[in-house]
């Protein structure tokens, strides 16, 4: 039976992972036939394409096992035939992570069982791997040579607009950034593989000196109506990490080896987290396992306890952290009080839309989580007593353990009012600028945060401000934005409740400034800078974008990093 068990399973495994690549197959051919549309179909079809392996596959075993595919019917001899039929392949890694999730699915695992599922996977470490990721050019003239070549090798299928033009373009940004390395060695280590997502397609490397100088070489390309152009050459850690962004949709990129690749991205990003590179590239489940490894290393590392989340309480989730690490944890409560109207059902469908969403860097990715167990000592009695008693339904304790049957996991941001509150004037300002270009963002990909307020955003290590409260959330296409009527007495204008009717997705852009709470130079920043997301014009005129099929150019990079900034192109 554990033969048969492990062949279902990696039949299945087999199946999904052709599914998965023949979907990152069609990104070329859309990039090259400016197909956006499709291209977002393909990104959410991609995204279903696991969940759906994983319950094909329980509904397999349950007909070819029978009664014997049942909780507690299964040996660790299943675990280690799966192991030898997969030994050889260059994502094992991945097949490993599939195995868990149809295994803890049909035998109800609580916690974690080493016996029964790949707690910790013996893949050869990703360090030594990477070196299966990259291709090495080295500069034998000018440097606008060297670029030429790389942009030749990527095998972009479309024509070039003004190669030679944007390979000197980038010769000339390389060279500044270089000028300071001694001797004159210089080479490129490249990913064959073009890293396609949305309207944008992007060349990942480094760029390597004498010594162990490096920096990252991100070159993002757009194809407009005259060809293919680069439109960004980006030469630092943090500005490939953003586009690499725990904030923004999964790229389509063809890999032989995703554990050398993720390797080779963590090379040139060393301050970025292993499982969000993993994510990036499409894998998230596997990204998930990444990041349980992580903080399962971490709690066997530290004393560290769950403490509050710094931020105001919030009505719908009960949110904690572990200071020493860069997570935050989001438990459902049972109940919500008023003015909440969203049912848990709900708040699960709205994480769930985020995860199927363009992202566009604005709105954070969640990873969740099932049936976790940690040990009772590692809460603080503040977390636990508020878990026990508003999320007793997702929450069990006993003398010893604490199990969590279901939480989002996030990255830890600094809650924007606190940062306004604490940080410098300026510092201030360019984030509540940010804020208003979140929302315009945002509003782009047809999302509505619902709930504008300045707790509900987020600023990340990088200074972007993100969205990360989603019960409230809508599609602006579902959205009735309308004009404050004018009260046609007093009494109407001294009502403490609206005298006209307000519908269920009524919004009045008017409104939102009041609410947001802050102090007259800062609101007086916001309303220069984005003064018509205060109308309902503004929001009026999007929607007819958006059902007009109109696909927004959302950047992950700031506008004076590109290439047509300074040569007004």
């Amino acid at each position: 039976m554990a033969h048969a068990a492990a062949a279902i399973i990696h039949e299945a495994f087999l199946a999904f992972d052709e599914a998965f690549s023949a979907v990152t197959r069609r990104a070329p051919q859309r990039f090259a036939t400016r197909d956006w549309r499709s291209a977002q179909q393909d990104a959410a079809e991609r995204l279903q394409l696991y969940r759906r392996a994983v319950e094909q596959t329980l509904g397999e075993l349950e007909r070819r096992l029978g009664p014997d595919a049942r909780p507690g019917s299964l040996t660790p001899g299943h675990k280690e035939r799966y192991a030898a039929l997969v030994a050889g392949r260059n994502d094992r890694e991945l097949a490993e992570t599939f195995f868990n999730s149809v295994t803890r699915r049909l035998l109800r695992i609580r916690g974690v069982d080493p016996a029964l599922e790949f707690v910790a996977s013996d893949v050869a470490p990703v360090a030594a791997r990477s070196m299966l990721a990259y291709e090495r050019h080295s500069r034998a003239g000018v440097t606008s040579d060297l670029l030429t070549r790389l942009l030749v090798r990527a095998r972009v299928v479309a024509p070039w607009a003004d190669l030679e033009g944007d390979a000197r373009a980038v010769a000339a940004r390389i060279e500044s950034s270089v000028a300071r390395w001694p001797g004159g060695a210089l080479a490129a280590d490249m990913v064959p593989a073009v890293f396609y997502r949305g309207k944008g397609a992007y060349l990942v490397g480094r760029l390597c000196g004498r010594g162990d100088r490096q920096l990252p070489l991100v070159l993002a390309l757009l194809n407009e109506m005259d060809g293919v152009r680069v439109d960004a050459a980006l030469l630092d850690e943090a500005s490939a990490s953003i586009v690499f962004g725990f904030t923004r949709s999964y790229f389509s990129v063809e890999t032989a080896c995703p554990t050398a690749l993720a390797a080779f991205l963590k090379a040139i990003m060393p301050s970025k987290r292993l499982a969000e590179l993993y994510t990036a590239l499409g894998h998230n489940r596997h990204g998930k396992t990444e990041l349980y490894r992580e903080l399962a290393q971490h709690l066997r590392d530290s004393e560290a306890r769950f403490e509050p989340a710094p931020g105001e309480r919030g009505m719908v989730m009960a949110v904690f952290a572990l200071p020493s690490l860069d997570l935050i944890f989001k438990v459902i409560r049972d109940g919500f009080p008023e003015p909440k109207a969203i049912t848990r059902e709900g708040v699960m469908a709205k994480y769930e839309l985020v995860f199927r969403h363009d992202r566009a860097g604005r709105l954070v990715d969640a990873q969740e989580f099932q049936h976790l167990r940690f040990g009772r000592a590692r809460f603080s009695e503040t977390v636990l007593d508020e878990l026990l008693a508003t999320a007793a339904g997702s929450v069990r304790a006993d003398e010893e353990y604490v199990d969590i049957r279901h939480v989002y996991v996030e990255r830890r941001l600094k809650p924007l009012n606190l940062y306004v509150a604490e940080a410098s004037p300026g510092e201030a300002r360019a984030a509540v600028i940010d804020y208003g270009q979140a929302i315009r963002d945002l509003a782009a990909t047809n999302i509505f945060p619902g709930d504008v307020l300045l707790k509900n955003f987020g600023v990340t290590r990088h200074g972007r401000v993100v969205f990360y409260d989603y019960d409230e959330l809508a599609r602006v296409t579902d959205c009735r934005f309308r004009r404050l009527p004018v009260p046609r007495d007093d009494d109407e204008e001294r009502a403490a409740e609206p005298w006209f009717y307000v519908g269920p997705n009524d919004v009045f852009p008017e409104e939102l400034a009041p609410f947001l709470g802050l102090r007259p130079a800062l609101l007086s920043a916001f309303r220069e800078a984005h003064g018509e997301l205060l109308t309902p014009e503004y929001w009026q005129r999007l929607q007819a974008r958006i059902e007009g099929g109109e696909i927004v150019d959302i950047f992950p990079y700031r506008p004076e990093q590109r290439l047509r900034a300074v040569e007004n192109r």
